[in-house]
């Protein structure tokens, strides 16, 4: 099929223009050539080697000369964070806006599927959805079981399973032999003719009718009316003449196989580009899995990093898990530390590595883009090996991630910004009204009702909740008392929606908390000695960031029995073979490597002393700064 854009946008000085825009200098070929080619290629991209930068600019080039008020541009990504960095560049050039309307798409994956796939899917079996949601789902679903008496067998027998409260939140539909069934994280303990099997199945079916589902059980529906509607892709299809799937390596075989249905067809242009070393979820736990999907063999590549500079460079180099590659650090040449601690001083690590990037990176710098601190787990789990999760190393850390970009003022400060970079009100309102009907569904029996229910009437309470939404997108976000008038305005008419009876509402207080570091300012990242405090958080939530100093803690891998920084520090120290390593290993190197490719600076790895002692001397060798993290209260 013919793209219609004029190729005169990508003549050299317009692509030189653009790019200056931008800020984006152009000396490799390998550059020109993603920029320039318009067919199905793929770019395999090094952390920092500017491959977003180069996407915007290529987007942008292509709306200037894009010849279609009907067919579009589609830009699929895996993360809200990857977009936004998306839209940002295009927003920096006046052609690239027009790339965020109608007849185009830049969205998740997720927002893809639901858009063109899922949601039509529902709608033709006229289920109007309530909810798409992982905890929102399991929250029901427990309710269910629990109040429910026409589930008292599977009640009975879920009990009796170790993990039987997780094979009912985590059920999910997948599409076999063109049917919906209803699957969980294990082989079920019975089988689908028992009382048990049958209610399993009817719950998670009732709660489909009803609304609620998870995010994959999205995947399954679109497939299944892909299936069922094969004029359904071809249709997608002639709508996006030209695709571009972001971060490429985290696509699922499930997402694969819908793409697939979609966009094989021969029909669009796809171009695919990401970086396979930061494959770090996979769908069963083969590292290997997908990998001989992404890149293609003779794939165009950006091996030249601006991020950080050689040492950090040669040590990546060393933990690609899915294809071996040299990674040539051109930007700052950092320091790579190594801190040694016990038990007794593993409280004394985070403050450790805070000095030591005051004393090795600007204040300006940092004051910018404070420190930061990450593990693979957030919480700790049952074992007794120590450390476990990065609260070992942080005791006030709470909060899950998701969770916390749930918060109300969180989502507010998004929608508000959506809301002026876009001009779209309603979408705004929208997201807003999510949020609050996902926190309030523990409390409800009935769930409060979609947007497009609510009265517009101001003297009714559709129409009061409507004015309060409202409220909390104009508002000043930085003004807690105005936040905690208008939130418990907002929670004192919630229950005038509904006439069943709640439960007790205070727990939707911790929702709507005024919480400060939702609004940021740059003198909270200063502690009383005057050093940039470190921000903590999962390796996997910092994956496109860049940090001027990043700290990784050893945590306990996903299997409970070994330690991740410590494995990696036997490869990196030449104790190992990365290749002949056990999956547990390379899965830990994976992930070692999305952390350690983050920073521009310092790049610091935590490990219990006993552990890591045997191979400090190789890696001092290397130029690695080995320190002690002492009791500073104690002499030296």
């Amino acid at each position: 099929m013919t793209i219609p854009y004029d190729p005169a946008s990508f003549a050299k000085d317009r692509v030189e223009a653009a790019a200056s825009v931008l800020g984006l200098d152009l000396p490799h070929q390998e550059q020109w050539d993603f920029l320039q080619q318009m067919i199905s290629l793929d770019l395999q991209a090094a952390p920092g080697s500017g491959k977003t930068s180069l996407v915007g600019l290529k987007l942008a080039l292509l709306a200037a000369g894009w010849r279609s008020a009907t067919r579009g541009v589609c830009v699929i990504s895996h993360t809200n964070t990857a977009k936004d960095e998306i839209t940002a560049r295009l927003d920096m050039v006046p052609a690239g806006r027009s790339l965020m309307h109608y007849p185009h798409f830049i969205g998740t994956i997720q927002s893809f599927v639901n858009t063109f796939l899922a949601l039509p899917a529902l709608r033709s079996m006229k289920v109007e959805v309530q909810t798409v949601d992982d905890d929102a789902y399991a929250a029901a679903a427990l309710r269910q079981l629990e109040r429910h008496p026409g589930y008292r067998a599977l009640k009975a027998t879920l009990e009796r399973q170790r993990d039987g409260r997780q094979l009912l939140t985590e059920a999910c539909f997948v599409c076999e032999g063109g049917r919906l069934t209803v699957v969980s994280t294990r082989t079920l303990p019975f089988s689908a003719e028992t009382p048990s099997g049958k209610q399993f199945d009817r719950l998670k079916r009732q709660l489909a009718r009803e609304g609620i589902f998870r995010y994959g059980d999205m995947f399954a529906i679109a497939e299944h009316y892909l299936t069922r509607n094969p004029t359904l892709a071809e249709a997608t299809a002639t709508r996006f003449p030209f695709v571009l799937l972001d971060e490429m390596q985290d696509t699922s075989a499930v997402q694969q196989r819908l793409l697939d249905k979609v966009f094989a067809t021969g029909q669009s242009v796809v171009q695919r580009v990401g970086d396979v070393s930061q494959r770090i979820f996979d769908d069963g736990g083969d590292t290997q899995s997908n990998a001989s999907a992404f890149p293609m063999p003779l794939s165009a590549e950006l091996p030249v990093s601006r991020r950080f500079g050689s040492k950090i460079a040669s040590m990546a180099s060393d933990l690609t898990v899915h294809r071996a590659q040299r990674i040539e650090g051109k930007g700052p040449e950092g320091t790579i530390a190594l801190l040694l601690f016990d038990q007794d001083t593993v409280e004394h690590v985070v403050p450790a590595f805070e000095r030591l990037a005051a004393s090795l990176v600007p204040q300006p710098l940092l004051l910018r883009n404070p420190p930061r601190v990450l593990g693979a787990r957030r919480h700790p789990g049952n074992s007794a090996k120590f450390p476990q999760s990065l609260a070992c190393y942080v005791p006030g850390l709470t909060a899950p991630g998701r969770g916390e970009a749930r918060g109300l003022l969180i989502t507010a400060a998004r929608a508000a910004q959506d809301q002026r970079r876009y001009g779209d009100s309603h979408a705004a309102v929208q997201q807003l009204w999510n949020t609050v009907r996902g926190a309030v569904r523990p409390c409800a029996p009935v769930g409060l009702p979609p947007l497009g229910r609510l009265d517009r009437d101001p003297n009714t309470a559709g129409g009061r909740i409507r004015a309060l939404l409202n409220s909390l997108l104009t508002g000043p976000l930085d003004n807690e008392q105005g936040w905690e008038r208008l939130t418990r305005q907002l929670l004192e008419t919630l229950p005038e929606l509904t006439p069943a009876p709640w439960d007790d509402l205070s727990a939707l207080q911790d929702p709507t908390a005024y919480l400060p570091e939702a609004v940021p300012d740059a003198h909270h990242h200063i502690d009383d000695s005057g050093h940039v405090s470190a921000v903590a958080g999962t390796i996997q939530s910092a994956k496109g960031e860049t940090h001027t100093a990043t700290l990784v803690l050893e945590c306990l891998d996903r299997t409970g029995k070994k330690h991740d920084i410590s494995e990696v520090l036997a490869l990196l120290a030449g104790a190992g073979d990365i290749a002949r390593a056990s999956t547990t290993v390379r899965r830990a190197a994976q992930l070692i490597f999305v952390g350690a490719t983050r920073p521009t600076h310092l790049l610091a790895l935590a490990a219990l002393r006993e552990r890591a002692e045997p191979y400090t001397e190789a890696l001092a060798g290397k130029g690695w700064n080995v320190h002690h993290v002492t009791d500073p209260r104690l002499p030296a």
